[in-house]
């Protein structure tokens, strides 16, 4: 399900088994390799974490296909893996794994998750070597690396309103997680991960998908969202869409432009955020000039558009019904 604009949890394992990374220098190689195309291709990195044999990255990928990101950064890694090491053949096991994820329920749950792997494998020996580990998003979060692609704004902003408020909430959080052990309902997807430590509904059994790791009522949406954009909403500009929003909440033209306490207003610019990203695929940069916010802000009003729209199944259709 290679949909962009939705968060991805992706898993990558050495053939066999093998290692993928023998020596720093391997992983040295891959991170500057990952950190070029999340730069060049606008992509989104939550989380990520280097094993020996396997690695994980939590991905939302904007302008390109996550199929796309993920042969480049694999390819050019295998090739060079293979001529510094004098070998020959396959480097990872089949195709990588990737899971749809219901960001609002699972993004905090997944970064926790992917950042204490190190520590699960006995990398480090406890979570203030984590903090330092170099080969894991953790430690960037923390301040204590760099990564140009990674998105640290976006999950820091979900503990604090400053820095230092926000890395003490992130590193109580990761400690708070640090003996939860395996996960298996975050690896795997379908009916039986669905909302777990919650009653499951009638309509997550009925509706579910592998792929996915979420509530039937977002595969549902999915599926709703693949409709529009196949039959009803190809090649729309980002200005058509911002007029038909307006036309349909009854503002002034260019008026979604401006920021507004008016409760419609955000509500508009909210809506408009989802339908650019998540049925238009435009990259959340893109959306936001529109909006003169940056891809950060734009993120955090995808969600809120998500919930009004949850709210409001008649929503897009009345703006798509707008001449």
């Amino acid at each position: 399900m290679d949909i962009p604009g939705l968060l991805q949890h992706v898993i990558v394992r050495g053939i066999e088994r093998r290692k993928i990374f023998i020596d720093d220098f391997d992983r040295k190689r891959f991170v500057e390799r990952l950190s070029d195309l999340l730069e060049e291709t606008d992509t989104d990195c939550f989380a990520w974490a280097l094993i020996p044999n396997h690695f994980h990255l939590l991905l939302r990928a904007n302008r390109l296909e996550l199929k796309q990101f993920m042969r480049r950064l694999l390819t050019g890694y295998a090739i060079n893996f293979n001529t510094r090491h004098k070998r020959s053949g396959h480097v990872f096991q089949n195709r990588y794994k990737s899971i749809v994820c219901e960001e609002e329920t699972y993004l905090l749950e997944l970064v926790r998750y992917i950042h204490l792997n190190p520590l699960r494998a006995r990398l480090v020996s406890d979570l203030v070597a984590l903090s330092e580990f170099p080969w894991c998003g953790h430690s960037v979060l923390m301040g204590n690396q760099e990564l140009p692609g990674q998105d640290i704004e976006e999950i820091l902003t979900l503990f604090g309103t400053n820095l230092g408020q926000s890395r003490q909430g992130y590193s109580d959080f990761i400690r708070d997680g640090a003996f939860q052990g395996r996960r298996d309902d975050l690896i795997v997807g379908g009916p039986q991960r669905s909302m777990k430590k919650q009653v499951e509904r009638q309509d997550d059994l009925e509706i579910s998908d592998s792929r996915v790791l979420g509530s039937g009522v977002f595969v549902e949406r999915l599926r709703h969202e693949e409709f529009l954009r196949e039959k009803m909403m190809s090649g729309m500009s980002l200005p058509e869409l911002a007029g038909r929003v307006e036309a349909f909440f009854n503002l002034e033209k260019n008026s979604i432009k401006r920021r507004s306490n008016n409760q419609e207003m955000k509500v508009a610019r909210d809506v408009y955020c989802y339908m650019a990203v998540r049925i238009l695929r435009y990259s959340g940069t893109h959306a936001g000039e529109i909006l003169g916010i940056g891809r950060s802000a734009v993120s955090h009003a995808v969600r809120r558009g998500e919930r009004i729209i949850e709210d409001n199944d008649n929503l897009i259709d009345g703006i798509m019904a707008v001449i």
